[in-house]
Parts: structure tokens; sequence; C-alpha cells
């Protein structure tokens, strides 16, 4: 079977919701043409959607290396990248001591590489909270908040962050 029967049948497992074996799908697809970009590409995409990093990955790298001049496979691998440096800075926040200098330099970099991740600025404002910088935790809240006006836990850390903030100086003022 040609590649382009199993990236329709990925298309028709996905509309049906059966992601995983719209992945299986796009891998065939790729055993079947290997060297076309496109569909390393669309599996990543699956596979960034499932969150599977490493295949997510793997297959937006090989997609930029096939096809190095198409943007929109190489913005792919940028939010692909971001994504799993949020992944992990969330894991180290987690963790019982966390290194939130290290988190922050994680989060900033992610930001670089995809600045419309709101879910790194929420991360960045816990990391600037728990270091008590409660300024630049309002920031990151509200830059997440201007991504997704609806975010509830948005909402929440940017008041709390800003009124921790508003306290502090109080009392270095006094």
């Amino acid at each position: 079977m040609a590649g382009e029967e199993h990236i329709k049948q990925a298309y028709a497992s996905i509309l049906s919701g059966d992601y995983e074996q719209a992945i299986r799908s796009f891998e065939q697809a790729i055993a079947a043409e290997p060297d076309n970009p496109a569909y390393h590409h669309k599996c990543s995409i699956t596979c960034m959607r499932s969150a599977l990093w490493s295949k997510a990955l793997r297959h937006a790298e090989e997609a930029v290396r096939l096809a190095p001049d198409q943007t929109d496979y190489r913005y792919h691998l940028a939010s692909v990248q971001a994504r799993i440096a949020a992944e992990e800075a969330k894991n180290e926040l987690a963790a019982a001591d966390p290194d939130c200098t290290s988190v922050i330099g994680r989060l900033k970099l992610a930001l670089e590489r995809d600045p419309l991740l709101d879910e790194a600025y929420l991360l960045l404002a816990a990391a600037y909270g728990a270091l008590g910088r409660f300024d630049e935790a309002a920031q990151a809240a509200r830059e997440a908040l201007r991504l997704n006006p609806a975010h509830g836990e948005a909402k929440r850390l940017f008041a709390d962050y800003r009124r921790r903030h508003r306290r502090k100086q109080r009392r270095t003022l006094h």
C-alpha cells in the first residue's frame, strides 16, 4: 500500500478519536516512503497531541532534516522542543526541592522557541513565586492570561502574585 493510503487511514483514525491507530498509520506511511518529510511532520503533530514527546521530537527533527527550508516544519520542531522543556520544568517544580533558578532558565529557553506557550508562562510564574519574586511572577501570569484570557489558573495566579507583590512593597516601605 502506498504512503498516501496510510495517511488517509491515519486521518480517519484521528476523526474517530483513535490517535494510537493514527500514529501507527503514519508510521506505516513513513515505512512506505521514509524520505517524505510531510509524513514525518504529520506523525509528529499527532505524537505531540498524545504527549509522546520523544517520538514527536524524532519525527519533527526528521522532517526538518529532509526539508530544512520548510518554515512550518522548523516552527513545529521549535514548538515540540519548547513543550519538552516545559514538561521537564514542570517535573522539576514538582520535586521535593526544585532548583527554581534552573527551571526559570529552562522556561525562558522554551519561550524563546515558542512564545505562545501559555503553560510555560504559568510555570514561570510558579517558579518566580517560589523564589519570592512576586512582581516577575505576576508578570509571567499576566502573559499567560494575555495568551489565554479564559485560563482560570492564570487569573488566580496573577491576582495572588500581584497581591503578594503589593504586600511585600508595603513592608519594604515601612
